[in-house]
């Protein structure tokens, strides 16, 4: 059986997060009404509480809240759970707050609201471990009640303001627990798979020992040239960061001979040669993590001009993680000793690589590698010192 992607367990996750909350949330909504509408009222120690008024108003409040159960079940069946619970509270707290002003505005009646169903969102939000969420529901409930102390010039709702901050203080306290603990796994995670991909390379590079270091090299490259375009995101960068180090994993299906050749390949050999990005894509394909920037692994090799190989893809065709990939693949091929060849110069490598600009490399990244360069330059003495 194929295993989950961790992509769609976190979904799952999302999902049954969601469930609960959609739960806990209609039970409390619903027997606090209950009681406090309809039972307190007619209990012998009431007194002379009484709240029966404002029940035709509530059933405004009833009719849109439970009218929201569809669409919740909606986004749940097309499996898009995440804005169900900013849909929820959004809704909820601006019908309280327009049902309170309702009841309340220009009457003698003390404020006596001061809902649970607040209290049990506040203390509740933790389980999606979304600080967003908790922030949008600590101070949106918080600022509903200043608010309302504003409009309604009643100083009862520093009550319920703070019961809000107390629970949100508690609230905090759980999410930041979760929260590191999570990191810690992703952290755990991230160094299981990074260690696996080197030994994967380490043993790669025992085939071939002109390259060792290479493709740690590429990553570093690729990774800088990257973040400089300011188009990536970091956990984006760390998956792209895991396929710049397999971009050669194909070459374990070329023979030793040709990878060692010290002269010139023939045609058959470097149609050999081109079949390892092919092979290295199929090889990652489905591994988590990965499997996300297949394209670095199987475009490569592709060229701006469209003379590449393997699709012979041409300008934006080739996936712009690959366009990065190939500049700081050839930068690193360049300035390394090879079986046929010694390692050029920096200047000369930096030379060839603005010689390409526009028909082997994308023309932006060109003039961004330029800025880039001299860290490229540090970095590669740095590593050839340890």
């Amino acid at each position: 059986m194929q295993k989950k992607s961790l992509r769609m367990s976190l979904l799952q996750e999302e999902k049954r997060s969601t469930i609960l909350f959609l739960w806990l949330f209609y039970i409390v909504f619903f027997f606090y009404d209950l009681f406090y509408y309809y039972l307190l009222p007619i209990t012998p120690w009431s007194g002379d509480f009484t709240n029966s008024a404002g029940l035709d108003i509530n059933y405004i409040k009833y009719i849109v809240i439970f009218g929201l159960i569809p669409i919740t079940v909606y986004l749940i069946k097309k499996n898009k759970p995440e804005s169900i619970k900013y849909i929820l509270f959004l809704t909820y707290i601006s019908v309280n707050l327009l049902t309170d002003i309702w009841y309340y505005w220009g009457s003698d009646i003390s404020y006596s609201s001061g809902n649970l169903v607040e209290l049990v969102i506040i203390l509740f939000s933790p389980i999606f471990i979304n600080k967003r969420f908790f922030y949008l529901v600590s101070i949106g409930s918080i600022f509903k009640y200043i608010l309302l102390g504003l409009i309604l010039h009643d100083h009862v709702v520093l009550i319920p303001i703070l019961f809000n901050f107390i629970l949100s203080i508690i609230a905090y306290i759980l999410l930041h627990r979760f929260l590191n603990y999570v990191e810690a796994l992703k952290q755990s995670y991230d160094l299981q798979i990074e260690g696996i991909v080197k030994g994967v390379i380490a043993t790669l590079e025992l085939k071939d020992p002109y390259t060792r270091g290479h493709s740690e090299r590429v990553a570093e490259y690729a990774m800088s040239l990257a973040k400089a375009t300011g188009k990536f995101k970091d956990y984006e960068l760390k998956h792209f960061y895991y396929a710049c180090l397999l971009h050669d994993i194909g070459k374990v299906n070329i023979p030793d001979s040709i990878l060692t050749k010290p002269s010139k390949l023939t045609d058959e050999e470097y149609e050999l040669i081109k079949t390892h990005p092919a092979v290295g894509a199929k090889a990652v394909q489905g591994v988590e993590g990965i499997d996300g920037n297949i394209d670095v692994i199987y475009h490569h090799h592709e060229r701006w001009d469209g003379k590449g190989y393997p699709d012979g893809l041409e300008r934006d065709e080739i996936p712009l993680l690959a366009r990065i990939t190939a500049i700081a693949d050839a930068f690193d091929a360049m300035t390394s000793s090879r079986s046929y060849r010694s390692a050029l110069s920096f200047e000369e490598a930096y030379k060839r690589i603005l010689d390409g600009k526009g028909t082997q490399f994308d023309p932006q990244l060109v003039n961004t590698f330029q800025q880039v360069y001299p860290s490229w330059v540090d970095f590669h003495k740095d590593y050839h010192s340890k």
